[in-house]
């Protein structure tokens, strides 16, 4: 598991290389919660999202252990695509990822623009280990490694050091790495804080997992306007990380996230991606009830999306 100090051995390690992301009170959403809204601004992070500080902090610790290879190969809808590709220029390590056929066009752009590789596959992880053998270098595994957990949880350590405590936080699920390292974070500096994790209906790999007792495949094709969430599984590490570090995993409808997207990028003056406005779709729809006159705080994942994807969502 993930302790706190590997957390705080994960922020000195990156420290430079990626962005002290704001952390910004929304008044707009304080006056309609009743409760004092903070978002964590990931979308303004390298790459777009908070991926890069994952797989920046996995790359490093190879590096200091003389291991940093030459290339890696790794699966992704996007973001971790972006970030791996961003963290191999910066390092001089060659990305190749598979990604989906159907995967956003600005993601997509990211991954060329950073010179990554992109295999189009649906078939992510079979062909990701395939192409791993094929080309000699290792996988790395976008959210189920604990370098990447550690790495991720230097978001849950900022938004405690830089804000007032918070009493809710709610983190978008996808394959869990996210909620994973805020979760541990959280709750080793804020234990009365509530992790709530929030993942589309249509793309519940960690509910199901929960249901099922253990990180098992979902019994279909995850699809959903939040494509960042769209995980096939949860990870065995993470789903051990949630049974011990969150409170609860919620489910929203594409109708709830559609509408709670608008309004984020409306309240907050920000260009976010679906995944960000989970948290928002799960309180509207009645799933959290935000503290009362407490502090509530959102993470809001990436901003990896185009402006023209949300003019078609309004």
């Amino acid at each position: 598991m993930v302790t706190i100090e590997d957390v705080r051995a994960a922020a000195d390690r990156i420290a430079g290389r990626v962005v002290r992301t704001p952390l910004l009170e929304v008044e707009r959403l304080s006056e309609e919660l009743g409760s004092r809204v903070f978002a964590k601004a990931e979308n303004l992070q390298h790459a777009g999202s908070f991926k890069i500080r994952g797989v920046l902090n996995a790359l490093l610790r190879k590096q200091e252990r003389g291991l940093l290879p030459s290339g890696v190969v790794t699966f992704s809808a996007g973001n971790h695509a972006a970030a791996t590709a961003c963290a191999g220029r910066l390092l001089g390590v060659r990305v190749v990822v598979c990604m989906p056929p159907g995967a956003v066009p600005a993601k997509v752009d990211a991954v060329r623009r950073y010179g990554g590789e992109i295999a189009f596959t649906p078939n992510l992880l079979i062909d990701a280990e395939a192409l791993s053998t094929e080309r000699g270098y290792p996988l790395l595994h976008p959210f189920d490694d604990l370098d990447v957990i550690a790495g991720q949880g230097t978001v849950g350590l900022e938004l405690i050091e830089d804000g007032p405590t918070p009493d809710l936080v709610l983190v978008p699920v996808g394959g869990g790495g996210l909620i994973s390292g805020v979760a541990a974070a959280v709750k080793a500096l804020a234990p009365h804080a509530v992790v709530i994790g929030v993942e589309p209906v249509t793309a519940p790999a960690m509910s199901h997992a929960l249901r099922m007792g253990g990180a098992a495949p979902l019994p279909m094709r995850p699809v959903s306007l939040a494509d960042g969430l769209a995980a096939p599984f949860a990870g065995i590490k993470t789903f051990a990380h949630v049974k011990e570090y969150v409170d609860e995993v919620v489910e929203v409808t594409e109708d709830a996230i559609r509408d709670a997207w608008w309004s984020v990028v409306d309240a907050t003056k920000l260009l976010v991606e679906p995944s960000a406005a989970v948290g928002l779709a799960a309180i509207r729809s009645g799933l959290v009830t935000p503290p009362a006159g407490g502090v509530t705080a959102f993470v809001l994942s990436g901003g990896n999306t185009g402006l023209a994807a949300l003019a078609g969502s309004v």
